[in-house]
């Protein structure tokens, strides 16, 4: 059977930052494989592209420049938040509020936004609501390990299995495996 809409697609694959030789990101074996519904937009549109109709078993290998990807990194992204947010009772909250956390937090709009902290003030925490992969060229290489027809379970809703790529708020665990992103708030793919 081959990768199309409304498919389930298990894969594995090696992230590595810009070419073949670069820095691993992330790596998914058997044991932990990425499973999705193809088609969902559960993934970089881009990412899928260029899986389209392999099958089970069939290799695959290719770079996305950082433009298709997760764009470049942006300095309007890393903003001020008033510590005020950040208390519960006239105190900072210690378990969330540190240096190097994933915080979730929503825009003005309520749409859901995950940012690092960078910096704690008196006044003001310092985030960067950049995506982690922002400005990184990403290299994927990796295997199908199945593609067959999803369960009606698995067709409404919440697949999209812990760990890999995922670019969307149903992802049950995902994470770009990097040191500081190696919980389940980041994707990668």
């Amino acid at each position: 059977m081959k990768i199309e809409n409304n498919k389930l697609v298990s894969l594995i694959y090696e992230l590595r930052e810009d070419n073949r030789e670069g820095r691993v990101i992330e790596k998914l074996d058997v044991t932990r494989p990425l499973k999705f519904i193809y088609g969902k937009g559960m993934l970089l549109p881009v990412f899928e592209t260029n899986i389209n109709l392999l099958k089970a078993g069939d290799p695959f290998s290719f770079k996305l420049a950082s433009d298709v990807a997760y764009g470049d990194r942006r300095e309007d992204m890393i903003i001020n938040v008033p510590v005020e947010v950040f208390k519960t009772d006239g105190k900072i909250n210690e378990d969330i509020c540190k240096v190097g956390n994933e915080v979730p937090m929503s825009d003005s709009e309520g749409n859901p936004l995950t940012g690092i902290i960078n910096e704690i003030t008196d006044t003001y925490v310092r985030m960067d609501f950049n995506h982690p992969m922002a400005g990184f060229d990403l290299f994927f290489s990796g295997k199908i390990i199945e593609v067959r027809e999803p369960t009606g379970q698995e067709l409404t809703g919440t697949t999209h299995s812990c760990s890999g790529c995922g670019d969307n708020a149903q992802s049950d665990c995902s994470g770009c495996g990097t040191d500081a992103h190696s919980d389940c708030s980041g994707s990668c793919c």
